[in-house]
């Protein structure tokens, strides 16, 4: 079966002003957002890639325009299955405050009984990602061969999810995974199981530099900023 290469979006405007942009139209990406898209191209490089899909949302179609550029003979295909969790009531606002809300400790340890309000819930954003990577995994074997390789450009939840399910992990366990913005994750997927190869790489190190402000122990809905 195929490989996956899953591209988390560049940083965006929402990413930088601590919004949880969600489905919110017009959040495009950053002056950095635009420079790691710009880098992508070249990262990958040495990758055949077969196909490329992407979220529907600005931002992630923003993150492949430089790749596209350089791989003409793609078209990407737009799959609203790996588009951003649908956080409903909660979108648009600031993250500090809705780490006042009740819900938030449930998100943080035992997201898989999160719904948001308006929303949808969090196991069945999982669930629809999941299967649309089945699903293209078998199109991609069908059309490209078992050894092609492809790319997916999401958002930081649907990755950890992905990975979650990849590694057989239970969705409460997921927030201890970390995407990076324009991070790369690479899952070769067998008949018998997936192996996850590589997780949220940027071929940089600047986030694991200590800073004057840890991070803390909660994870960032939506996945948060990166690297300062």
């Amino acid at each position: 079966m195929p490989t996956l290469i899953l591209v988390r979006h560049g940083r965006s405007t929402a990413n930088t002003e601590g919004l949880l942009a969600g489905w919110t139209p017009g959040v495009a990406l950053d002056e950095r957002g635009a420079a790691q898209a710009a880098a992508l191209p070249g990262r990958l490089a040495e990758l055949p890639l077969a196909e490329i899909v992407t979220s529907p949302l600005q931002r992630c179609q923003e993150t492949i325009q430089p790749l596209l550029g350089a791989r003409p003979e793609l078209t990407p295909h737009t799959d609203e299955r790996i588009g951003e969790c649908h956080y409903g009531d909660w979108s648009g606002r600031k993250l500090a405050e809705l780490n006042d809300e009740p819900l938030m400790e449930v998100v943080q340890a035992h997201p898989s009984a999160a719904a948001f309000p308006g929303g949808e819930s969090m196991r069945a954003m999982q669930t629809r990602a999941a299967e649309a990577v089945r699903e293209w995994n078998a199109r991609v074997e069908r059309d490209h061969g078992a050894d092609a390789v492809y790319l997916m450009c999401s958002h930081g939840d649907i990755i950890k999810s992905l990975v979650a399910d990849a590694l057989g992990l239970h969705l409460d366990l997921f927030q201890r995974i970390s995407v990076e913005p324009c991070s790369i994750t690479a899952i070769r997927y067998t008949r018998l199981r997936p192996f996850l190869v590589r997780l949220g790489d940027t071929g940089d190190f600047t986030s694991l530099v200590p800073r004057e402000e840890p991070p803390g122990d909660e994870a960032p809905v939506g996945g948060g900023a990166g690297a300062p």
